[in-house]
């Protein structure tokens, strides 16, 4: 605020500065949306939208096929924890780099929290990614897109919660297209292992889990996602590291990946990069969008990653894939549905038919238009 004094004609002019003034350098605006350096709030909504959706489906498109890229070198697959250490590692750098940029660096969120949020993050990714070695990857993705059921158990017997028709129809159609799509991959896939079944329903508990937790700190702390990434994957590089050198899995894993550097390494710096750009299009689409456009898009990224899974690497197919993925899906539109009941405002049958010939002959001036 400046004060100017003017003696000649005895007043006092204040000047109140801008908003974008008024904070801090590195911001510009509260509406500020800022992407791998871009400010999308220079866009248009159809650019913004555009721009987003691009950044989701190239990036994570590119993740999933490196992922399974990694998985398919001969030898690989006993080593998937060892992936985890690594793209821990990465993203550690990640999260330093990208702190740095930032002018406030102070670390808002405690360090038991952190903890705690590391722990679940490594069962989450560490178990999705050793489940590979016993899956097929369009499995993996199926029961990806499932974390609706373990939520739900959760939220029955820990909080005591109810849910409405949608979302227990939602569950119903996740588990019946899960139960097919694994009879399926039992059936067709040579290496079927039931123990990948068990390792990625033990990462959808902990993804369950960990949203509510980082979301509960983030907005309890006021934390950044750039903090976020740096402390609880450097937290859980430590965790995995110690594991590894427990059970003696570390050299091994470090003998193989010496060996093919470029198939490992090389690999894994790309499907790290990808998969940390991707995450932030999708938490932009979220800003600008809300959640319900951001899981519409996302489920059409899994739906295109499975077909270009079948299209890239070789692998048996069923058309049962076809019918159980589609009844997942409706499933996950089933959820989404119920979470926006209120913009959803379908009339009912009884209410359509209570009209009189005149009244749905009827027709306002806005819809003429």
């Amino acid at each position: 605020m400046d004060l100017k004094f003017n003696s000649s004609r005895k007043y006092i002019s204040i000047t109140v500065p801008s908003k974008s003034q008024a904070m801090s350098p590195h911001i510009k605006s509260i509406d500020d949306v800022v992407v791998l350096g871009m400010n999308l709030s220079k866009f248009n909504k159809p650019t913004q939208f555009f721009i987003c959706v691009s950044g989701v489906f190239m990036f994570y498109l590119i993740y999933g096929y490196l992922q399974e890229l990694i998985f398919s070198v001969e030898g690989f697959k006993p080593f998937g924890w060892y992936l985890t250490l690594v793209q821990f590692g990465f993203y550690s750098i990640f999260g330093l780099i990208e702190l740095q940029l930032i002018q406030d660096k102070r670390r808002r969120i405690p360090g038991k929290t952190y903890m705690m949020i590391a722990f679940l993050t490594v069962g989450t990714m560490g178990l999705s990614n050793t489940s590979l070695g016993y899956l097929n990857y369009p499995t993996q993705v199926i029961f990806k897109c499932c974390k609706l059921i373990p939520v739900m158990i959760g939220g029955v017997f820990i909080q005591g919660k109810r849910y409405n028709i949608a979302d227990v129809s939602a569950a119903m159609c996740m588990s019946l297209g899960l139960i097919w799509f694994t009879l399926a991959d039992s059936t067709v896939a040579p290496n079927f292992n039931l123990t990948g079944v068990v390792l990625i329903s033990l990462a959808l508990c902990a993804d369950a889990v960990i949203g509510n937790v980082q979301e509960k700190a983030m907005k309890l702390h006021n934390g950044s996602n750039s903090e976020m990434v740096l402390y609880s994957y450097s937290i859980g590089f430590v965790y995995i590291l110690l594991g590894l050198m427990c059970i003696g899995g570390l050299s091994p894993a470090i003998t193989f990946c010496s060996k093919h550097p470029v198939q490992t390494y090389g690999y894994a710096f790309f499907f790290s990069l990808t998969g940390y750009f991707g995450i932030s299009f999708v938490l932009a689409l979220i800003k600008i969008f809300g959640a319900l456009l951001a899981v519409t898009v996302t489920t059409g990224r899994k739906a295109m990653t499975i077909v270009l899974s079948f299209l890239f690497f070789a692998k048996p197919f069923t058309f049962q894939y076809v019918w159980s993925g589609l009844l997942v899906v409706t499933g996950i539109f089933l959820n989404v549905y119920s979470k926006n009941m209120d913009k959803f405002k379908l009339p009912s049958i009884r209410s359509l038919w209570s009209k009189t010939p005149e009244e749905r002959k009827t027709r306002t001036l806005s819809q003429t238009v």
